[in-house]
């Protein structure tokens, strides 16, 4: 019983030293956070898409990742929203909740860190993006922050620096964006 309460502590305190080089390091990308990108579906919703019997699509986003944009706007943090659908719901959301610039339609997500770092003078450390498939891989690999919802493909989360606790659709932006703004406040 002593050897494993003893071995049981040192192993506590690995965990723990692990786990504050992690929330160090995570603490260091946010501070850095000059611009937020982030995906829609699977991100802002849950990624399901819901017909009406005329056959158009609805979708579903959280009231709090509004609030989270515009968290970071009041910090002059802009959002930009970059997604592969083009949708007027994804407009009308996107005009609603202020987003700085809306990229639809977009194949290639990671081809728009060149034009946003000119447009927006800053380098892709200072951005993070929030993705959760595999059309996201390449953004968040050269983003200097990238997170993924809880529920995203496993390969996003291999990748990414913050997984967070909240699934696509259920408040995962403002979960990234309390994050970004509270290691700021540091």
């Amino acid at each position: 019983r002593k050897w494993f309460n003893n071995n049981f502590s040192k192993i506590q305190l690995q965990i723990d030293i692990i786990e504050n080089s992690i929330m160090g390091s995570i603490s260091e990308k946010c501070k850095k956070i000059k611009i937020v990108l982030t995906d829609v579906d699977g991100v802002l919703t849950d990624g399901g898409m819901y017909y009406t019997k005329e056959g158009d699509i609805m979708k579903r986003f959280h009231t709090r990742d509004g609030m989270g944009v515009t968290l970071l706007r009041k910090r002059n943090i802009p959002t930009i929203v970059i997604t592969k659908e083009k949708t007027p719901m994804v407009k009308n959301w996107s005009s609603k909740m202020k987003i700085k610039k809306l990229y639809d339609g977009i194949i290639k997500k990671e081809s728009m860190i060149e034009i946003i770092c000119k447009k927006f003078q800053i380098n892709s450390e200072e951005m993070a993006y929030i993705g959760d498939d595999i059309n996201d891989l390449e953004l968040l690999k050269k983003v200097g922050l990238s997170a993924s919802p809880n529920d995203g493909v496993e390969l996003i989360k291999k990748e990414c620096d913050y997984i967070c606790k909240k699934n696509g659709g259920e408040g995962v932006f403002r979960e990234v964006a309390d994050l970004i703004i509270n290691h700021q406040k540091r």
